[in-house]
């Protein structure tokens, strides 16, 4: 019996998918586990596995190509069937065209996704939108002999690229003339598209006086401002701040980095705050938990899984490190750097972004002294950690000057009252302090 393979839903948001690339064609063999395509959702790019083994009979999207969650992407030819008596079978029911690319007709213009009236910070510049047009029917890359449609860049110049190619950048929110083409007189493609990295919203150039850019909402800046606004409209938050002494902790981490120097790893005060939020959620399970306002019940876990929100150019994406309460320092470290590539990659499986029971939030690097993160939903709070700095503080009788951190908590005040979230941040600020506790 033939195997169906069908978009997958790899969030709880998502909708539908862009199908981004195929690694098996019709006719190849395929093993059970086996990647046979890369999907996007609206929060990052993952590995779709076929079920069983057999032939690819049927390929039904093309590369580029939106497809809604349950809609049919290929069929996988089991057994002693036919993978051609498949083909024409699907073919048939479906009326799918021929593959050959459809020449170009009148272009019509790309609706941009959105939400009215709200205003986000931080757009990547690669998020800069330029008008551009995609011809009917144009489901994957036309052939050479199709005469490219002109586009101008931002400097007056006219540049070339392929149908499938402006669709994608349309879709990721990609401007055009910030790609370099590997094509015939500099046309841009597909892979060129797909390998594109854009730069730092921090390294954007300045918009020229009189000028103006629009920037569109990408699907994942989409589900980012429609996931927070839920949040914080629907949740009331409740904040606590406090400072903590980490001197201890940074030459506790300084002493291990030299310990580990033969293994090639370094412990960041990252990993320590990690250790210390997992140890504090066992002790304060309250906050370990999620909360289902439908059903009007709170879940905690045993197991912390907890999420690490990491900054990528298209937005954010919140990572989940599984039984972290169950790893050391080294493990975590280890651990965590792996899945931060990944996320920054947009190289993650489902399971690796979902069933999160606390989320970090951590702007240290950029130098940001304090902030308040919002919720991640269902679970009932996040913590926002600020970077280490050298303050004059009282020790005793006397001023000296010290590492001091402030880390801020955000709590769902329908589930956690304000005396709980103090426990806990007091249980991590021991655990900070005292690191030797840690290790034990």
């Amino acid at each position: 019996m033939p195997i169906e393979i069908t978009m997958p839903q790899l969030s709880d948001t998502m909708t539908e998918g862009t199908l981004v690339k195929w690694f098996k064609k019709e006719g190849d063999k395929v093993k059970a586990g086996e990647q046979i395509a890369d999907v996007e959702t609206d929060k990052a790019t993952m590995p779709m596995e076929v079920s069983e083994s057999g032939t690819v009979a049927c390929v039904l999207a093309a590369e580029g190509q939106k497809v809604k969650v349950g809609d049919l992407l290929a069929v996988v030819a089991t057994g002693k069937e036919d993978p051609a008596d498949v083909k024409k079978k699907y073919q048939t029911a479906a009326a799918i065209p021929p593959k050959a690319a459809t020449p170009l007709s009148t272009p019509i213009k790309v609706p941009v996704p959105g939400l009215a009236g709200m205003t986000l910070e931080g757009a990547a510049a690669g998020e800069v939108h330029e008008s551009a047009s995609v011809g009917h029917g144009a489901t994957r890359e036309a052939p050479t002999a199709v005469p490219p449609m002109p586009h101008r860049g931002g400097n007056g110049h006219r540049m070339f690229a392929s149908p499938l190619a402006r669709r994608i950048a349309e879709d990721k929110g990609i401007n055009l003339a910030e790609i370099r083409g590997s094509g015939p007189n500099g046309r841009i493609v597909q892979k060129d598209v797909l390998s594109f990295t854009p730069a730092a919203a921090s390294e954007s150039p300045p918009i020229a006086p009189g000028q103006t850019q629009v920037i569109p909402m990408t699907k994942m800046r989409t589900a980012i401002a429609t996931a927070l606004q839920r949040s914080k409209q629907a949740i009331p938050h409740f904040y606590e701040s406090i400072d903590i002494d980490v001197e201890q902790a940074l030459k506790l981490r300084e002493s291990m980095n030299r310990k580990l120097e033969k293994e090639k790893l370094r412990l960041s005060i990252a990993d320590f705050i990690t250790r210390a939020v997992a140890l504090s959620l066992e002790i304060h399970p309250a906050l370990n938990a999620r909360f289902n306002a439908e059903k009007n019940e709170v879940t905690r876990f045993g197991d912390v899984n907890l999420g690490i929100a990491v900054s990528i150019p298209d937005g954010l994406i919140v990572p989940v490190l599984r039984g972290v309460n169950y790893l050391g320092l080294k493990e975590i470290r280890r651990r965590s750097s792996d899945l931060i590539d990944r996320a920054r990659q947009q190289k993650l499986k489902r399971e690796e972004m979902s069933e999160g029971t606390f989320t970090i939030s951590s702007l240290g690097t950029s130098g940001i002294k304090s902030f308040s993160a919002i919720i991640n939903p269902p679970e009932v709070a996040i913590l926002a950690v600020g970077s280490a700095e050298k303050r004059a503080v009282v020790v005793g009788d006397e001023i000296v000057a010290r590492n001091m951190l402030m880390v801020t908590l955000s709590a769902d005040h329908r589930v956690v009252d304000g005396a709980v979230a103090a426990a806990f941040l007091m249980t991590f600020k021991q655990f900070m302090e005292e690191p030797g506790m840690m290790l034990v």
